[in-house]
């Protein structure tokens, strides 16, 4: 019998816990994973915590994995036994071995191991959809970061800086500052000693920014509308300071005409078309040295509830696996 992170109710990371769980036989249309590594990510607390509804209780968390293929089930094709394989996006990962669907998982190059891809698959393919589907940051884009020495906030600097961009990025310390700095961020902005509302005016001659990238929610959301330029886009992609509170839309014609996208990963990568694209072009720029995957933390699967303290308390950065 296997083991697996299980919640029973929601709430802190003390409902994390490590029981025996029986991943049963794969469906049609599934395979059984064993997974080599887990991926950390913020998402995990918000299904903790009940702020994103689960389908049932008792449940396993967490979305993003990448392992061996131990078993194909009926009508699978395009795996086989023995497979590399890497997935985010599909709850369930916080196991040892898991039954998935075929069609959500990505075949891993031969370059990648499993162990980098757990870390940088839904972290990845999310900054891809935030450069290249929510707007299309090219040379001459302006752009703004919260949380940019993060997991996320890592890989946009690197790979916007690639394309083209100016890096504006929210940081909390001088050594998030040189972490941000070393990610190709042009100019890290201390929030917690100046006003960055006023740093990123100053930084763009008035103007403000194309386009800003908030992972925080609560605590920066209505700031950064005056970090935009007019018909400028604000992208809320996370809330790790919390929900972001209901607002007049009038607010958004008043700072400029602004835009305003709510993304996830799971609606841009629907399709498997898309995934298989947005891998692509993950895996493209991860194996050409563009973007360098820092997994600055590992902890055992069986102590994720530390590794949920560490992250809410802010003191992870760059991505963490789980070791099963």
């Amino acid at each position: 019998m296997s083991k697996a992170i299980v919640i029973h109710e929601t709430g802190g990371p003390e409902v994390l816990h490590w029981e025996e769980h029986n991943p049963g036989e794969p469906a049609p249309g599934e395979v059984r994973l064993v997974h080599e590594a887990v991926g950390l990510n913020f998402i995990d607390v918000y299904f903790r915590t009940g702020l994103y509804p689960l389908p049932s209780l008792p449940a396993v968390i967490g979305m993003e994995g990448a392992g061996i293929v131990d078993k194909v089930g009926e009508g699978v094709t395009e795996l086989k036994e023995g497979d590399r394989v890497a997935y985010a996006g599909v709850l369930g990962a916080y196991a040892q071995v898991r039954c998935i669907p075929a069609d959500r998982l990505v075949p891993l190059p031969d370059a990648i191991s499993t162990h980098d891809a757990a870390g940088m698959m839904l972290q990845g393919m999310t900054a891809r959809y935030l450069l290249k589907g929510c707007y299309p940051v090219g040379p001459g884009t302006t752009l703004l970061i919260t949380a940019a020495a993060g997991g996320v906030g890592s890989i946009l600097c690197q790979w916007a800086k690639h394309l083209g961009a100016t890096v504006l990025g929210l940081v909390g310390s001088e050594e998030k500052a040189e972490t941000a700095r070393k990610n190709g961020c042009d100019h890290p902005i201390l929030y917690r000693e100046v006003d960055f509302v006023a740093a990123v005016r100053e930084l763009t001659n008035g103007e403000g920014v194309d386009v800003a990238y908030d992972s925080v929610g609560q605590a920066t959301f209505l700031k950064m509308l005056d970090c935009v330029r007019p018909m400028g886009t604000i992208v809320p992609f996370g809330q790790s300071s919390g929900d972001i509170e209901p607002f007049d839309l009038r607010l958004l014609s008043s700072k400029g005409s602004l835009f305003l996208t709510r993304p996830s990963l799971m609606d841009y990568t629907r399709k498997r078309e898309d995934l298989l694209a947005h891998a692509k072009d993950l895996f493209d720029v991860v194996t050409a040295g563009v973007v360098t995957m820092r997994i600055m933390q590992e902890y055992p699967l069986s102590d994720v509830p530390q590794a949920h303290r560490d992250m809410e308390g802010r003191k992870t950065r760059g991505s963490t696996v789980l070791i099963p």
